[in-house]
């Protein structure tokens, strides 16, 4: 059974999820503020479902402060600010996914599960020819690093599975739906419109080495992206 901590000062939501995620079979850890999630938060929360605004602070620094810890489990903001610059703030920061209020229950479940999947997918990775490499670029599949040049890149674990995902499919053209199904696991018409952007956004500043012209991570007009130099598995 999956430990999920809900950090949620509006008790009568909490007490929708926590029966909703009850229901699905996971056990839920509910705190109202930042001092009980402090309490909570070990090695044995599966993920974080995290509201952005709490009386004794903000969801932004119970992130910031789990990732510095070196927890690693998804967290999932959930908030009514559905602005560009909240979720870069979120994502920046360390979370894997973001869902504006009012919250639709089956894409909360759905989000939970494929934030849950992917998380396991990527730590049971016993391909034998665990690195793609592409020139100066490479990630390998069992430590799941990063490297260009010699050296690491650090990426959330959403930033990791997107470009893990463009460089399995190069030299295919990826389109805006099928990146969303991927990265989540559910129907594109799921996930803000934003979302996507950002990711690309933030994937290339951390990869590209002049972003005002992509080498990387190309944009196909009016289809999606595509990683452009070839791919080997080694």
């Amino acid at each position: 059974m999956d430990n999920i901590l809900l950090v949620e000062d509006d008790r009568p939501l909490a007490l929708g999820f926590i029966y909703t995620l009850q229901k699905e079979g996971f056990n839920i850890l509910h705190a109202t503020n930042l001092r009980q999630a402090r309490e909570y938060i070990d090695e044995n929360i599966d993920l974080i479902l995290l509201d952005v605004m709490l009386p004794d602070g903000t969801g932004y620094e119970f992130c910031e402060e789990t990732r510095n810890k070196g927890f690693e489990m998804p967290i999932i903001f959930t908030t009514a600010c559905d602005e560009e610059s909240n979720i870069v703030m979120g994502l920046d920061i360390g979370a894997d996914d973001y869902i504006t209020k009012p919250v639709r229950l089956k894409e909360l479940i759905s989000r939970i599960n494929a934030n849950l999947r992917k998380r396991k997918k990527i730590k049971n990775n016993i391909n034998n020819k665990h690195v793609l490499e592409s020139e100066d670029l490479k990630i390998d599949l069992l430590s799941h690093e990063v490297i260009k040049n010699e050296e690491e890149v650090i990426l959330t674990l959403s930033e990791y599975k997107l470009l893990l995902i463009l460089m399995e499919n190069s030299p295919n053209v990826m389109s805006r739906n099928i990146l969303l199904e991927k990265l989540w696991d559910v129907e594109g018409d799921f996930v803000e419109g934003n979302t996507l952007n950002v990711y690309i956004k933030r994937l290339r500043e951390k990869i590209e080495d002049d972003l005002k012209s992509p080498y990387y991570i190309q944009t196909v007009r009016g289809i999606g992206y595509k990683f452009n130099p070839e791919v080997r598995r080694v």
